[in-house]
This record gives structure tokens, sequence and C-alpha cells, in this order.
């Protein structure tokens, strides 16, 4: 193999494990986040002030030019001491709809350029804990809405096996509402249908509804999906079952929704409606839902067996046709020969000839 695709390799398993450790210990599920590999362990959670006791996850309502303090509890659940960096990220939302942070290569301009811990690393002894205060402090200039980060512990390790560092990390959401004036809005675009027929002309086939959820407000937003296909005004209607929730999207985070919708009558012209109602959610857990959102493409749903018929009984029509009135033309071209003889014989005083 290669050195260059090895080194590759390394990499994008460094990253993995990196990424992986994120996702499934940077969230919202009560109690505390826990690391584990071998003799090293330890585990976050929020700490009890008065902000709240046994809290998920960090939330705040904190007006441009404000400041929150807070703290963050790591315990060592190893034996041996541990040193673990802390830094906090801005977040945004995966391919597979779940919370994620930036890795700290990566530039964060909102919550992980706005938190700062009181120190960039933290010592704690085995079977201790130790608190990590941070501040937040928001911009006078930052714009009113929703945004998402999270405070990380991070321990880096190397794989004497691989020849390749592996960071792990741990960490707490954050979610702050800057205040101001709130405009939450979702965007439903590029909707398009397609169809796909049967054998049979007469049978009905499955239509598919593609759409992107835009989020143009500056409010995180879920939501609730309708879809449904039908033909010309409306007839035939077909509503699509079981269509999954997109994920709580950020401020200018989009998601790619596909909804296949079975027993769609071949209608010719299709109509597919979306419906999309916001679903927006306080800081105390409570949902609102927004008015809804409604838009509608329009797409062929052809027979294309049965076009195909028609295409063929067309034809043959038209063959038949043209055939017939080549046979008139032959006729009447020899017709008027013989008359043109006759006349002609008739004139040098002749009988005419008959065949």
């Amino acid at each position: 193999m290669h050195p260059s695709v090895t080194r590759w390799k390394k990499l994008a398993r460094t990253t993995a494990l990196s990424l992986l450790a994120a996702a499934a210990t940077v969230g919202v599920v009560a109690g505390p986040a826990v690391a584990a590999d071998g003799n090293v362990a330890w585990t976050v959670r929020t700490a009890s002030n008065g902000y709240g006791e046994a809290r998920s996850s960090y939330s705040y309502n904190v007006n441009p030019g404000g400041a929150v303090d807070d703290a963050m509890v790591v315990a060592n659940r190893g034996p041996a001491p541990l040193t673990l960096s802390v830094y906090a990220a801005d977040g945004f939302t995966t391919d597979a709809g779940q919370l994620d942070l930036l890795t700290r290569d990566k530039k964060s301009v909102a919550i992980g350029a706005w938190a700062k811990p009181k120190a960039g690393s933290v010592v704690v002894q085995p079977g201790k804990t130790a608190q990590v205060p941070f501040t937040i402090s928001v911009p006078g200039n930052a714009t009113p809405g929703d945004y998402v980060g999270g405070i990380l512990t991070t321990l880096t390790q190397a794989d004497q096996a691989e020849g390749i560092n592996v960071d792990r990390r741990l960490g707490i959401r954050i979610k702050l509402r800057v205040g101001g004036e709130l405009k939450p809005n979702l965007a439903i675009e590029g909707l398009h249908v397609t169809y796909g027929g049967s054998a049979n002309p007469f049978s009905k086939g499955d239509a598919t509804v593609t759409y992107k959820i835009h989020n143009v407000g500056n409010a995180a937003l879920s939501g609730q999906q309708a879809v449904s296909v039908s033909g010309p005004f409306g007839v035939l209607r077909v509503r699509a079952k079981d269509i999954a929730a997109p994920p709580e999207l950020l401020p200018g985070e989009s998601w790619d929704v596909s909804v296949p919708i079975a027993g769609v009558a071949p209608a010719v012209s299709l109509a597919a409606t979306v419906t999309l109602t916001p679903l927006l959610t306080d800081a105390s857990g409570s949902t609102t839902s927004l008015k809804p959102v409604q838009v509608t493409a329009h797409g062929w749903a052809l027979p294309w067996m049965l076009v195909l018929v028609l295409v063929v009984l067309v034809a043959a029509a038209v063959g038949a046709y043209l055939y017939r009135r080549r046979n008139r033309t032959q006729r009447k071209v020899r017709e008027d020969a013989r008359v043109r003889d006759a006349v002609a014989q008739a004139l040098r005083g002749q009988e005419p000839q008959t065949s």
C-alpha cells in the first residue's frame, strides 16, 4: 500500500473517533456524560447553582452586551490523575440529524467565541471532582435569536498500534437566546415530484416527493410535516404516512427530505403539496406550533404503457392513411395518363385503344 494512502486512512480514523466521541456524549440526555477507555474514565455534568440542579444542559436568555457565569463539574473515575483540556465550540446539525460541536482546530464565531473557561485545562485527582467555571459574554452587536454550542473537555492519547494521536471529547450543550425580536421561520425549497408507474397501464404506481427545509429565521426550530399528491383539481389525493420529523434546525441550517408515497393513480398531471408546521421550543421546554407553511409543485404521472400503446395505434393509423393516399394518387396518375392517350388518339382520327 502506498504510504500516502496509509496516512490518509490513519487521519480518517483519528477524525472518526473524535467525532464519534462528541456525537455520543455532547447531547441533552439527562444525567452526566461519560467517557471511558481502559483505565481512563471521566464524567461531566452541570454545576448546581442559581440556574438549577441536575440540569441536562445549559440554557440562557441574555441581552446583547450581557454575560452569564456558570460552571461544569468534571469527575475522575480512573485510578490516576487526569489532565484535560477545556474549550468552547459552536454547534451544528450533522447529516444524521444529531448535534455536534466543532473541533478545536475549527474557528467558532458565536458561543465558541463568547464562552471562555477560567482555565484552558483542569487536573482532576482519582475519585475526585473539579469545577470548571466559565463566562459567556454576549457582544453588544450580537444578532437576536438562538445560538447553540458547548463547553468541552478533551484528552489526547497516543495509539501506539496505529501510530496516531486520538482525541476524545466530552462536553455539555449550551443553548443561548440573545434578546431582541425573534423571527422564527421555516421555508420549503426545491419541491419536486416524480412518478414511477407499473407495466399495467391501469394500475397505481409510486411517487417520490423531495424538498429542502431551510431555517430562514433566527430561532431554532423543528417541525411537523404533511405531504400529499393528487390529480387535476385535487382528485385522487393520496397522503404520505409516517413521515420522520426533521431535527431541530439552527438558524441558517437546512435539511433534505425525500418522502415516498405508494398507491398513486397515473392521473397524467400530478400535484404535490407539502405543509410544514414550525415548532418553537422555549427555555422551559414547552413547544408552540407556529403558522403552517404550504407549497405545491406539479409533475407528470403518465401511464407509460398506455401512452406507448396509443403511440403505436396512432402510428399505425397514420401509416394506413398514407398508404391509402399513395394508392389513390397512383391510380389517379394512371387514369390521367389513359385520358391523355385517348384524347391524343382521337385528335389523330384513331380509335382509342382499350386495355
